[in-house]
């Protein structure tokens, strides 16, 4: 009997699983494991871990490390949750977007010190148990990310080309579909770079958010920052090397099972695509792709996005009139209420602070404002004149790209306080004004928000535009006037505002260098707020933190506002 060849489509196979399945397994076990090890004693007593200090042994540093990139992993999800509903309130809405994106200024501008006062109001949530100053911890990584990745998201949804919106228009897509089809895909490749920076950013106030002193309330967490508290207290160098080598591991494991996929699967979402372009490579995201297991995870998670994603039928258009006059008199209501709420809490906090506080005092911390102001304004143009043309000039090198974020990403997480031994003892020995020494330690972190966003922009210019000025020969300072610095402009504004702003958050570890006994402290309004946490003075907090925001949100209103309209308007591609 002759048995004819069965055709191979119609065979059921029996999954085998690879190797890629295999090792996806693997880190996912590992993963659990992990979080696991990572979470043990979040349901311990307050007074269990003060029984338990914090130990300089090496070996203590692989618990330590585990502690604190979980807080980092959970305060980025937070972040991203928050960047999704907060920025495209403020982007799709004008009457939040007055109130929302001036808020967001103060949130960046109000110092990692000033938010640790809801320390208290954490601990209060779990009376004596640990889980309250881990939250607590987390949330002060939180605001050290979500800002910068608010500012990005709200920048990329205002700068959307008009001929994708009327695509979607013309398809009829929900909101939902808008946002997950249109609006998420554009603003990512932007998105993915600042969160990388964000995560940086986590790193630079690491010994703030674990180490946390308000007046005589004090809780040190396990994790690397306390650690690196404790080194620097005992001026310990080998601890700080040992530190600094921990970091550098974690931050090579982010790189390579989170960002190093997400840059490259950033490619999927660019506007063109030319030929010869050469993609990032990921060996985690191939594991990703070629994983059966986590194929059935994605699968999943897609279902998800998808639930209720149906298009909007189309309604006819009935014609009304105009509603203008009435839309202007809820403008005006809704703008006296929010002037109302903004002069009573000033009227509140006025209250609270003038309780301790002379009017002369006031003045005196103006006066330290504009000192901190001044440092600023330099080290923002310093690092602009260095990072923009680089940046452009990596940006638009997919290859150098590719080897430059992880040694960027490893530079701009390496905290201030790790410089200190060789700051204080190079002023100590030499005699040098700490007012002008210890200014260079505001930019260590935040100068990255620059390069970074610049990366971002000068990646995303249109090959169109890139072929156009080589056929027509535009080359040196008229190609960097016509198409490099007005493609990267509107990406560049979103760093200079995120730089700047953290370079006044920053101005609180940086205007203050402890090593062991000495203590060295520049004029300023970040060591203002530093002495006044270390001493519990809750109303010079206040006024400490009240100033520094009013400097930067009428430093972005008069000055980055009209420079972001003008990006908006002018260099929007349309």
């Amino acid at each position: 009997m002759r048995l004819e060849r069965v055709p191979i489509s119609v065979l059921t196979t029996r999954y085998v699983p690879g190797w890629w399945d295999v090792l996806a397994f693997l880190l996912v076990f590992v993963f659990f494991i992990y979080a696991a090890q990572a979470a043990h004693g979040l349901s311990g007593s307050l007074a269990g871990l003060e029984a338990t200090p914090i130990s300089l042994q090496p070996s203590a540093l692989v618990g330590y490390s585990a502690r604190t990139a979980l807080r980092m992993l959970i305060a980025m999800v937070a972040s991203l949750v928050f960047t999704f509903t907060y920025a495209t309130l403020a982007a799709k809405s004008r009457r939040a977007e007055v109130i929302l994106v001036p808020l967001l200024d103060f949130l960046q501008s109000v110092p990692i010190l000033g938010f640790s006062l809801t320390l208290l109001f954490f601990l209060r949530l779990t009376p004596g148990r640990v889980a309250g100053a881990e939250m607590a911890a987390i949330f002060l990584i939180f605001t050290s990310q979500a800002w910068n990745m608010a500012f990005s998201f709200y920048h990329s949804l205002r700068s959307i080309p008009d001929e994708l919106v009327e695509v979607a228009r013309n398809f009829q897509l929900s909101p939902w579909m808008r946002f997950w089809r249109l609006e998420v895909p554009f603003g990512m490749p932007a998105l993915i770079w600042n969160m990388m920076m964000s995560m940086s950013g986590g790193w630079f106030f690491v010994t703030v958010s674990e180490a946390i002193t308000v007046g005589n309330t004090t809780i040190t967490l396990p994790g690397v920052g306390s650690y690196i508290m404790l080194a620097i207290q005992h001026k310990d160098l080998a601890a700080i090397g040992w530190a600094i080598l921990a970091m550098l591991i974690v931050i090579i494991i982010f790189d390579q099972l989170l960002f190093r996929p997400l840059v490259a699967s950033a490619d999927w979402f660019r506007l063109e695509q030319e030929s010869g372009f050469t993609s990032t490579h990921s060996w985690a995201l191939t594991m990703m792709r070629r994983s059966r297991l986590l194929q059935l995870v994605a699968a999943a998670f897609a279902a998800l996005l998808h639930a209720g994603m149906k298009p909007r039928m189309a309604v006819a258009s009935v014609p009304r009139r105009s509603s203008a006059r009435r839309t202007r008199q809820l403008d005006y209501l809704w703008y006296a209420l929010l002037l109302l709420v903004g002069l009573g809490a000033l009227w509140r906090i006025a209250g609270f602070v003038m309780g301790a506080v002379r009017l002369g005092e006031i003045g005196y911390v103006i006066v330290l404002g504009f000192i901190t102001l001044l440092r600023v304004a330099v080290l923002i143009a310093l690092a602009s004149l260095i990072w923009v043309p680089i940046g452009v000039w990596i940006g638009m090198r997919p290859r150098v790209a590719n080897i430059a974020q992880p040694i960027a990403q490893i530079l701009a997480a390496f905290p201030a306080n790790l410089l200190f031994p060789i700051v204080v003892s190079a002023v100590v020995m030499l005699k040098l004004a700490p007012d002008i020494w210890l200014s260079p330690l505001m930019i260590l972190g935040t100068q990255w928000y620059i390069l970074f966003n610049v990366i971002a922009g000068a990646s995303a210019i249109a090959p169109d535009l890139r072929y156009a000025g080589e056929n027509l020969g535009v080359r040196g300072w008229l190609w960097w006037r016509r198409v490099g610095l007005p493609a990267v402009f509107p990406f560049y504004i979103t760093g200079a505002i995120t730089a700047s702003g953290g370079s006044w958050n920053a101005s609180i570890v940086a205007e203050v260098a402890t090593w062991g006994s000495q203590t060295l402290t520049a004029h300023g309004l970040g060591a203002y707020i530093s002495q006044a946490t270390a001493a519990g003075d809750f109303q010079r907090i206040v006024l400490g933190t009240v100033v520094l925001s009013l400097f930067v949100v009428t430093l972005n209103r008069v000055f980055w506002r009209p420079l972001y309209a003008r990006a908006e308007r002018k260099f929007r591609i349309s």
